[in-house]
């Protein structure tokens, strides 16, 4: 079949835009929604339980990075694929995506259990929170192969544009969680009292059935069977792409969330008391989950960015990909903005919501306060972070977001954080900061390089008599 634009988004972008973005900015709440309820329990608990819990989810996210670089690859090869037409090439690449994910997962399972001891020593561990971490750590390791399989999944149903999918499991996984948070965690619906131990319990089996409720859909569909994978020949051909999409991806979502490991240890670590110190900590915790309002929907849009720029590249539009990612950019600045100014008059209402503790509030505020004033910068950064990864172009955006975290978000943190501030508002400015970098950065580099020549299908073109580029279709 040969490439096609989409009629109805050539003549209503933006309505079309809004169509593909709404679900998946749903799908981000609910997926707010999973650690919000984390977050709430675990401060009805314990202070200490808050604290491990934000440290612990942000491990989670570190041994994710391999599956987050696989997505991203998954999208480019998938969206590309189904622009050009070639259905047979989604097919296989769904399957070896899907194949990839579970061996990865477990292959990471495998790896990091012998040294969890080794990883709570990095994270300088405060006394008396030992024994919570460990359990939480220990737990979400066993979760990261179904977190893989769910993570590459959702990928491939947004690169063919089949956005409800995701939302369908988001919404299933939040309810199970938060019964299981409930019911293990409080003791409710005469369920056993299992305290942080079921938390941690819970999101395993939510996330797990998600991901086997993603696979069912794929077979379904159709997407997942037979002719989902292919000779070794067509996979030795085929995978590379996958790679070199990933490999720059993997390393940003290393270097990211190793940034913010250090950057909880910074936390940790500030010459303060231990009360002032715990208290800092969990307040990045609530503060974090509570950004994620905001920070989740500009990922929605980030994905909807990808999935159009790698659509118009396959149709061998590159003109119409960079558009796109403008159009984009547009309507994500006007719908995330208006919602941080409305969130912004119940802070401290919502804020004491998710902490108890007066400690924890005050700087929950604070960090909010910071982090929300960069919001018009985090949206150029991610959306148009997301236009180029649809088009394959990792490796510009590991370089721009890589350098803002460790060349001026750490060293900055630290040296207002631990020198001359002394407290965590000099890291909440230090994030600022790096966020203010970063949006200006990746903007210059949309706007004047190349990066439709990291596409997997290549505009093929040739001169007529009269100059015209001519562009034959690709089969």
């Amino acid at each position: 079949m040969p490439p096609q634009i989409d009629a109805e988004l050539e003549r209503h972008p933006y309505r079309v835009i809004w169509r593909l973005a709404w679900p998946q900015v749903l799908m981000m709440l609910f997926h707010f929604l999973i650690g919000a309820v984390d977050v709430k329990v675990s401060g009805l608990l314990h202070s200490e339980v808050q604290a491990a819990l934000g440290m612990m989810t942000q491990m989670l996210v570190f041994f994710l990075v391999v599956a987050i670089a696989m997505s991203n690859g998954a999208v480019a090869a998938i969206s590309q694929s189904s622009g050009a037409g070639k259905n047979l090439r989604v097919q296989r690449y769904t399957g070896l995506c899907v194949l990839s994910a579970l061996g990865l997962g477990l292959a990471v399972l495998a790896a990091s259990m012998p040294l969890r001891g080794y990883l709570l020593d990095l994270l300088q561990v405060r006394p008396g929170m030992e024994n919570t971490t460990r359990f939480f750590l220990e737990v979400y390791l066993l979760s990261v192969p179904s977190y893989y399989l769910l993570t590459i999944t959702n990928a491939i149903f947004r690169a063919q544009k089949r956005v409800m999918f995701p939302l369908y499991t988001m919404m299933l996984i939040t309810v199970l969680n938060a019964l299981g948070d409930m019911g293990f965690g409080l003791g409710m619906f005469g369920l056993p009292d299992l305290g942080y131990r079921g938390l941690a319990w819970a999101t395993l089996a939510a996330v797990s059935t998600g991901a086997l409720l993603n696979l069912f859909q794929l077979h379904r569909l159709g997407l997942l069977g037979r002719r989902s994978f292919a000779p070794w020949r067509w996979v030795r051909r085929a995978f590379p792409y996958i790679v070199r999409v990933a490999v720059p991806s993997g390393m940003l979502s290393a270097v990211w969330n190793t940034g913010y490991l250090i950057l909880f240890a910074l936390t940790s670590s500030l010459p303060v008391d231990a009360d002032g110190a715990r208290n800092a900590l969990a307040g990045l915790t609530v503060g974090n989950r509570i950004e994620a309002l905001l920070f989740l929907p500009a990922f929605a849009f980030n994905m909807t960015a990808g999935i159009l720029v790698g659509h118009y590249l396959g149709a061998g539009r590159p003109d119409l990909a960079k558009r796109y990612g403008y159009r984009v950019l547009v309507i994500g600045m006007v719908c995330v903005s208006m919602v941080t100014l409305l969130l912004w008059q119940f802070i401290e209402p919502v804020t004491g919501y998710f902490a108890a503790d007066a400690g924890v509030q005050i700087n929950a505020v604070d960090y909010l306060m910071w982090n929300m004033l960069a919001i018009p910068f985090t949206l150029v950064a991610m959306i148009l972070t997301g236009a180029l990864n649809g088009a394959g172009a990792t490796l510009y955006t590991f370089l721009v977001m890589g350098s803002s975290i460790w060349l001026v978000r750490l060293p900055l943190a630290w040296l207002l954080g631990h020198q001359f501030l002394g407290g965590p508002r000099g890291i909440w400015i230090a994030m600022l900061a790096s966020q203010a970098v970063a949006a200006a950065t990746v903007f210059w580099v949309y706007a004047r390089k190349d990066w439709p020549r990291f596409s997997l299908i290549k505009p093929q073109t040739r001169r007529v008599p009269n100059g015209t580029p001519f562009r034959p279709p690709q089969h």
